[in-house]
């Protein structure tokens, strides 16, 4: 698993889409203010966290879920 906070969110699944070949096709996302906003326009998002530590070996059976926030904004 890459280190991909600070990366904008639509980018962040593209990477681990080419890094496992669609073996990870969907990952999921979540509003890390906790104001529950869905994130519709991924390129309007950057990652904040990630449920899944960097360096960690993934697989087609890891669910990974990005933490994210609007681009201008800051992470909590």
């Amino acid at each position: 698993m890459p280190d991909l906070v600070g990366s904008q969110l639509q980018s962040a699944q593209d990477r681990i889409q080419s890094l496992t070949n669609f073996g990870i096709a969907v990952t999921t996302s979540h509003d890390a203010t906790g104001a529950g906003r869905h994130q519709v326009w991924d390129r309007n998002w950057k990652v904040c966290s990630q449920n899944i530590p960097p360096g960690t070996a993934i697989d087609s059976g890891t669910r990974i879920d990005f933490g994210a926030v609007k681009i201008e904004e800051s992470c909590p």
